[in-house]
């Protein structure tokens, strides 16, 4: 008996959550709000780009969509950095939240005419986008602390996933099971409904108006000069963002055009998902702070390996493979390289002021190279059989190994 006390015990203390690692309950609240809005943007997002492709059945249509959406997301950071200043980040978040519905909304309504007048629809989806990750991206720094802040941002990885397991399946099940393009309309109209949802329970969480009103964004590049280790961060997401750009609407057109169905996209996603899920769970119990450039190394190898498949042919076997080393690698190297981000920003002047104009600057840089990166596929690539098409996604993916150099171990300093 004593030998089995024993084991239990052990046991038992290498699976409690240490009291500095727990999480508050605005955490949890945050992490259930952001669940609920993934739910909706994972039925809605991933169909929306599908629904332009079966509208145009054009790559340049799609990439210039992701551009603009890109281009204006940024300048909705800067004005809901502004607003969070002047207010709270929760006035921000829920601005986000209200006009992501909204632009659904219109969706539903406007129907087949979303072809016609995309790039007034990308402008506001930018804008919704925008204003939802300003508040978010905030509110995940104040209810979190550099103790439990990488298992906040897994299991934020996790509830993302778990909300990406079912929001696809049931869409592409909704749109398969509709004539025509009426699934999607469906499909919209929930997401609306999820984002409403979303919207009631973030006034649960408390206001907490600013205290430091004076939004230092005009400052931004003499901060740049002087610290460097900040500048290096920002352009390890401008890097990010190169790989990460072509990621968020090609996988998914390159899955329809191999399977040929929409729920079958829908199911892989759920698939895919479920990988994430599981890579998140793990990061949450075993990622340590200290290890972030090892995370870089083992991450960027992983991508190169999988996207050098689509180098001998773009068939369901290579996409299918490159997306599941995608999966396993995008959330460790995400989750990462936002700690390692966030703990920058406790360590710059002003002592945590700076963390709305340091938001927005993050998402300037991260955005440039999703820009970057569709630009140029749309330039060399005009259709999907274009060899160009993997050779670009393969050079992104190998530039995320200067994500390594531009990163350090040791806690950094101002």
């Amino acid at each position: 008996m004593k030998p089995r006390a024993r084991f239990k015990l052990n046991f038992s203390k290498g699976t409690a959550i240490e009291p500095q690692y727990r999480l508050n309950r605005e955490a949890v609240i945050a992490l259930f709000v952001h669940g609920c809005f993934q739910f909706g943007a994972s039925m809605s997002g991933l169909f929306l780009n599908l629904y332009l492709w079966r509208l145009t059945q054009d790559l340049a249509v799609n990439g210039i969509y992701n551009i603009v959406v890109f281009l204006f997301t940024p300048v909705a950071f800067a004005l809901g950095g502004w607003i969070t200043k002047r207010t709270d980040r929760m006035v921000t978040y829920r601005l986000g939240i209200a006009t992501i519905a909204v632009f659904y909304l219109l969706v539903v309504i406007a129907q087949g005419k979303v072809a016609e007048y995309y790039v007034a629809f990308a402008v506001f989806n930018g804008f919704a986008a925008g204003f939802y990750w300003t508040g978010y991206l905030v509110l995940m720094y104040d209810v979190s602390n550099e103790s439990n802040r990488l298992r906040f941002l897994a299991i934020n990885m996790v509830v993302f996933s778990t909300a990406g397991l079912i929001g696809p399946a049931l869409a592409g099940f909704i749109i398969q099971r509709n004539e025509g393009l009426q699934g999607y309309i469906l499909t919209f109209l929930i997401a609306s409904i999820m984002f409403v949802v979303a919207a009631i329970v973030s006034f649960r969480i408390q206001v907490s108006p600013s205290r430091h009103k004076t939004y230092h964004l005009r400052l931004m590049g003499l901060l740049m000069r002087r610290e460097r280790l900040w500048l290096m961060g920002l352009i390890a997401f401008f890097v990010m963002g190169l790989f990460q750009g072509i990621m968020l609407f090609l996988p998914n057109i390159l899955l329809l055009q191999t399977v040929g169905r929409e729920d079958w996209v829908g199911y892989f996603g759920v698939f895919f998902s479920a990988i994430t899920v599981a890579t998140g769970f793990v990061i949450s119990r075993k990622a340590k702070k200290e290890q972030v450039r090892k995370y870089v190394l083992i991450t960027s190898t992983g991508v190169v390996l999988g996207a050098a498949f689509l180098l001998l042919e773009v068939q369901l076997w290579t996409v299918m493979l490159f997306m599941i080393l995608f999966s396993i690698c995008n959330p460790l190297v995400g989750n990462s390289l936002t700690s390692y981000y966030y703990r920058l920003i406790g360590r710059l002047p002003l002592k945590g002021q700076l963390r709305v104009e340091s938001v927005v600057m993050r998402e300037v840089f991260l955005n440039a190279g999703r820009v970057i990166s569709i630009t140029l596929l749309i330039v060399l690539s005009k259709d999907l059989h274009s060899i160009w098409l993997p050779i670009v996604l393969v050079s992104m993916a190998v530039l995320q190994f200067a994500i390594y150099w531009l990163i350090r171990e040791e806690q950094p300093e101002s």
